[in-house]
């Protein structure tokens, strides 16, 4: 015998309900019956009826509102309405809620049959037709698959053979994807750590550092140092749904490069000293000689200008030198705000000259910082000379300098005209100069390589953040510990 459908009827107690159940159950189907909203949701849930009756005003409620409900917990649910009011809008107002049909009086049992047998057999067509729909979908998606698969090949394939180190991390940290070039970085043994922490198989202190900034989002610049000398600039980049990626690319040779190129201006620049030295020497023995003409001083103090720009620069280019060979290892206990104020006393007359509004905020609450006075002193001359540089007349600058946590923050902010976002990465290079100086602005391009210096010497950090038009702010993070 086959199952019959079970018909629920969502309807206050009421002879119309009598009626309904007995023509239902006359007409060989199941009936169930809810009198209030427990009841209904109760059945719903538990008998999954093949067609719902609900009256228009049910439990005090929107019969509408209760359809509503049941629908967006049971899409596929067919859902007739029955109200009394005989409204002839309600047609309309079941089609436009997800209704299946409706009932009104006067009901005869034909009628009450005949909308129940219809609404059943179209959703018995609807399921049908989702059901082969399922069926033509699932054969698509086994043949994209083998596709898929063939594409998956290929693509380890290339990143097998690739010479870039490439792992993949899933949003734990575990790896999903290592090429064959991470296990020779890391001097890896052949057995597999897909599937493990990247910090239990590959125990590399910058690599873990680098997995430690990551919640800022992308890394492009990060380098993971070896002791044989090796060293590989790694990316980090975040893949949604999946986790993340590093790739690292051998800079080896180009960090060889650089230490050569700095070797050869360190060496040319300590052997210039010695020919300026005795120029400025000789130029002062000239005025000493006799009587100078006014086109002969002239031409002698543009002479000396130039000479003093040159000592300048070979200086600068020794004391960068000096940093980056790591011979700067003085370290005594320094107080950054006495520095900060001996600082700014001796850059008052530039600030007066070109009325600049400078704003001060000193915390009370300043730790010494273990640090080497005489840097300190030059990274922030070399922060506030830039900001006063490059502040017009009558512009702002402001200074903070604060404690968080166990770090000093030094913040220098200027209204100079900015720097364009594509340059900001590079304005700590030796030698580079914003696009969009003023003309007027004279500088080496040397002083915030130099700043750059000082602070990592001192186990800091330092960037930049800038808007054109509005100005810069230059901010310093000193730890206070040693």
């Amino acid at each position: 015998m086959a199952k019959q459908d079970l018909i629920l009827l969502a309807m206050n107690s009421s002879p119309t309900l009598d009626l309904m159940a007995r023509v239902l159950q006359a007409s060989e189907f199941e009936t169930a019956i809810a009198n209030d909203h427990q009841a209904l949701t109760k059945s719903a849930h538990e008998a999954i009826p093949a067609l719902m009756i609900v009256e228009e005003k049910f439990d005090n409620k929107d019969g509408f509102a209760v359809a509503v409900d049941i629908l967006e917990r049971f899409p596929t649910m067919p859902i007739i309405m029955y109200s009394e009011s005989g409204d002839p809008e309600l047609a309309l107002n079941a089609l436009k809620n997800g209704l299946s049909g409706c009932l009104q009086p006067p009901l005869k049992t034909d009628d009450i049959v005949n909308e129940v047998q219809r609404t059943l057999n179209r959703a018995r067509k609807l399921g049908d037709w989702v059901r082969r729909e399922v069926r033509r979908t699932t054969a698509s998606l086994e043949q994209k698959a083998k596709i898929s698969e063939a594409e998956r090949v290929k693509l380890e394939a290339i990143i097998s053979n690739i010479q870039d180190g490439v792992i993949v991390l899933d949003e734990n940290h575990r790896i999903l994807l290592a090429n064959k070039t991470v296990y020779g970085i890391f001097r890896l043994d052949g057995s597999s750590i897909l599937g493990q922490y990247v910090k239990d198989v590959i125990p590399n202190a910058d690599l873990k550092a680098l997995i430690d900034r990551t919640r800022n989002g992308s890394l492009k610049y990060h380098e993971i140092n070896f002791d044989d000398g090796r060293v590989y600039n790694a990316q980090y980049t975040p893949l949604p749904r999946i986790g993340s990626a590093v790739t690292m690319q051998d800079i080896s040779y180009l960090k060889e490069i650089d230490r050569l190129k700095n070797d050869f201006v360190h060496t040319v620049s300590h052997d210039l000293r010695s020919p300026l030295t005795a120029i400025m020497g000789y130029m002062e023995l000239i005025e000493r000689t006799g009587a100078l003409n006014e086109s002969q001083r002239d031409f002698l103090e543009r002479l000396q200008a130039s000479v003093q720009h040159m000592t300048s620069l070979v200086n600068e280019l020794l004391d960068l030198g000096r940093l980056e060979s790591g011979f700067d290892t003085r370290r005594e206990s320094v107080h950054l705000d006495n520095v900060l104020e001996y600082s700014l006393n001796v850059f008052e007359s530039q600030i007066q000259n070109k009325r600049i509004q400078l704003t001060t905020s000193v915390s009370d609450d300043l730790l010494p910082l273990r640090a080497n006075p005489i840097r300190i002193r030059q990274m922030i001359d070399n922060l506030v000379g830039n900001a006063i540089k490059y502040t017009p007349e009558n512009g702002t600058i402001k200074v903070h300098l604060f404690m968080q946590e166990n770090q000093i923050i030094f913040r220098v902010t200027d209204s100079g005209p900015g720097i364009p976002q594509e340059e900001q990465g590079k304005i700590f290079e030796k030698f580079f100069r914003a696009s969009n100086r003023p003309a007027d602005v004279e500088g080496s391009g040397l002083g915030l390589a130099i700043v750059k210096s000082i602070v990592e010497s001192h186990q800091g950090r330092v960037w930049v953040e800038s808007t054109v038009g509005v100005g810069s702010t230059f901010a310093v993070i000193l730890p206070t510990h040693e």
